[in-house]
């Protein structure tokens, strides 16, 4: 079933079909330069961030390999526990700096040390190497935390791309991996790599993101040509060795349907589970929060609640 735009949404969404539309009838050639800068246009709707104790840029290294990330803490003198992010981006674009503000935010209102992983991306990275990337940063985050204080307890999280990340972290460990990951925060995840949902149809165009867009992405990602099955988190056993989970859904998403199918197989699998879905809103809103204020601040509050519970 399609859903029903939020009325603060309907000025933006239509300011982006005509202008989606101007780029198809003249023949406009999507590029991943292209794709980068969009994303990061949306910067323009979230104009404030929030001040917090510290912040550095830290560097993971393992055997020649370096992975960077940005580190925040409310209370660096704290033990706090730890929350490793994965930006969003449909494995292509996003970084670090785009999502500063988000992170200041989940750090603040989840009263966790936040580190951010600066993965690589693709095309010029195909899949599995921004994943294994972000496992590397997992298995490696203290190296990170100097002169940061915290606690043993790990979290791991991510929107879009990000979710897509976390539970395909999440799959290795349920299929034998030592990761830590004691919670997983999911939000609007993308874990059906095959596009087979119902709501991957019925909110595929005219939302923001298209399912046009979405296939695009993982032509890219998957460069040679993987079993994209069994690559989605969606289609593997989950087990009782999966975290506590919070999965959040977007009402006008074309993953929306996915991500409700991800939750019911954890919580049939006997895995402690929480959904919150914000029916009116689109995929990547919380990009945008200048535009859904009160929707954003509601998203920051669940996440840092369950964080802390």
């Amino acid at each position: 079933m399609r859903g029903r735009l939020d009325p603060q949404l309907e000025e933006f969404i239509g300011t982006v079909n005509v202008a989606a539309a101007e780029a198809k009838a003249s023949g406009l050639v999507l590029t991943p330069e292209m794709a980068r800068a969009n994303l990061q246009k949306l910067s323009a709707f979230m104009t404030t961030s929030p001040d917090i104790a510290k912040t550095a840029n830290r560097v993971i290294s393992v055997q020649g390999h370096n992975v960077a990330v940005r580190v925040y803490s409310p209370k660096p003198d704290s033990a706090l526990p730890v929350f490793v992010y994965f930006h969003g981006g449909g494995h292509m674009c996003g970084d670090v700096e785009l999502y500063d503000p988000m992170c200041r935010r989940f750090a603040l209102n989840g009263k966790c040390v936040v580190v951010s992983v600066d993965y690589r991306l693709a095309p010029e990275y195909p899949y599995p190497i921004g994943l294994d990337d972000c496992e590397l940063a997992l298995r490696h985050y203290k190296q990170a935390l100097d002169g940061f204080a915290h606690t043993e307890e790990v979290i791991i999280g991510g929107d879009s791309a990000g979710g897509a990340i976390s539970t395909s972290l999440t799959m290795r460990r349920m299929l034998g991996s030592d990761l830590k990951i004691d919670k997983q925060v999911l939000i609007y995840p993308s874990v059906d790599y095959t596009g087979s949902t119902e709501s991957y149809q019925s909110n595929g165009t005219g939302y923001l993101l298209e399912n046009t867009r979405i296939k695009w992405y993982f032509d890219h990602y998957f460069a040679n040509h993987e079993d994209r099955q069994s690559a989605s988190p969606l289609f593997n056993e989950i087990n009782q060795l999966a975290p506590k989970s919070l999965v959040i859904t977007a009402g006008c998403d074309p993953l929306r349907d996915e991500g409700l199918a991800y939750a019911s197989k954890l919580k049939a699998a006997g895995v402690e589970v929480q959904h919150l879905g914000f029916d009116g809103m689109i995929h990547a809103f919380m990009n945008i929060e200048d535009l859904v204020p009160n929707q954003c601040s509601e998203l920051h509050k669940c996440i840092g609640e369950f964080i802390r519970s």
